[in-house]
């Protein structure tokens, strides 16, 4: 996809501090691929070891690309989607 400096990476900011594994699972997606997003709003849920965690939107747009989809493991500072202005 072209255009990917206008875009925002959405990340796991907030890693689970009694987190033992740099590694988690996405659960559920509670946007697709399209929908206009919030700031402040949940994307996804993710599992860190036993903890599950909600993923943060860090600006609003459009959630331009899921990157990591359900099911899908994903490490420490991995893109899990994008979002577009």
């Amino acid at each position: 996809m072209s255009g990917t400096t206008d875009r925002v990476a959405v990340t796991l900011d907030d890693w689970p501090d009694d987190a033992d594994s740099d590694e988690g699972v996405v659960i559920n997606w509670f946007a697709r691929e399209g929908a206009s997003i919030d700031e402040g709003a949940s994307l996804c849920e993710v599992q860190v070891d036993k903890v599950s965690v909600d993923v943060i939107a860090p600006t609003n747009g459009t959630l331009a690309e899921i990157v990591c989809g359900e099911d899908d493991e994903f490490a420490v500072g991995d893109t899990l989607a994008w979002i577009a202005p």
